[in-house]
């Protein structure tokens, strides 16, 4: 399996080399994708990498660095059907989404555009909860949601800020979301292979000093989503961090991927 970075920075203004987050876990059977950033099927697709493979979309909150290239990913899965004649290897594409107002608009966007956007598949919506929200027996992938408190919350309204826990085989690799430092150990319970952690709102000093000081059980860690404490200088920040953490803690970059 390997997971493949589309877009690694958080909600700056546009930043050179950088684009909101997205990436995917690609398996044998399917690509399963998390957040869709601007520009994410542009660079997924330059990367090499079937659109037509993708069989799940899952989104963390509804924020336009982890939304606004969902619209651009669906259009370009529909392009790619057409010119390649194939449809998508799971046949419907599931989007995981907290918000399905938002998801709404996006299809009403792409419903203006050229056919109307006929599709010979189709794109189904769930509304995330805290639960076991996919399963997929193609390749044996399982996904868990997690709310978190990046977002306000009001007793007895729908949690609009997820993390996801995904287990592929024997490996089992947790996505933060943009979150907050408590909710970390929330989705960090059992042997975590691979840890892929935020920094647009949370600084990666701390992020390592927690999961060391309350030995955490992350293998990897990568960060992603980067904010002010890395962008100005990823080299002397995954130093820092490999100094705190020890060697397993890299720096994502955009257009790029890793084995696991």
């Amino acid at each position: 399996m390997k997971l493949h970075f589309f877009g690694t920075c958080s909600g700056t203004r546009p930043f050179k080399d950088r684009h909101h987050v997205s990436f995917a876990l690609e398996a044998d059977n399917g690509i399963y994708w998390f957040d869709a950033g601007e520009n994410c099927s542009y660079t997924a697709y330059l990367m090499g990498l079937d659109l037509t493979k993708i069989r799940a979309i899952f989104i963390s909150h509804c924020h336009m660095d982890h939304v606004g290239g969902l619209g651009n990913l669906l259009w370009n899965i529909r392009k790619v059907t057409g010119v390649e004649k194939k449809l998508p290897i799971g046949g419907d594409i599931d989007v995981f989404i907290p918000l399905k107002e938002t998801f709404d608009g996006i299809m009403a966007v792409l419903k203006n555009t050229e056919d109307n956007f006929r599709i010979p598949f189709k794109v189904v919506p769930h509304i995330v909860d805290d639960s076991l929200c996919y399963v997929s027996k193609a390749d044996g992938v399982e996904v868990r949601a997690y709310h978190n408190h990046h977002l306000p919350h009001d007793d007895g309204d729908p949690w609009l800020s997820f993390s996801y826990v995904i287990k592929a085989g024997d490996k089992r690799i947790a996505y933060s979301g943009d979150t907050r430092l408590e909710d970390i150990p929330n989705i960090l319970t059992e042997k975590t292979d691979v840890f892929l952690m935020e920094t647009g709102h949370n600084d990666y000093r701390d992020v390592c000093r927690l999961i060391r000081e309350r030995s955490l059980p992350v293998e990897k860690l990568f960060f992603i989503h980067h904010g002010k404490s890395i962008l100005p200088d990823p080299v002397s920040a995954e130093k820092e961090a490999r100094e705190i953490f020890g060697e397993n803690v890299f720096i994502s970059d955009d257009a790029t991927s890793v084995t696991i």
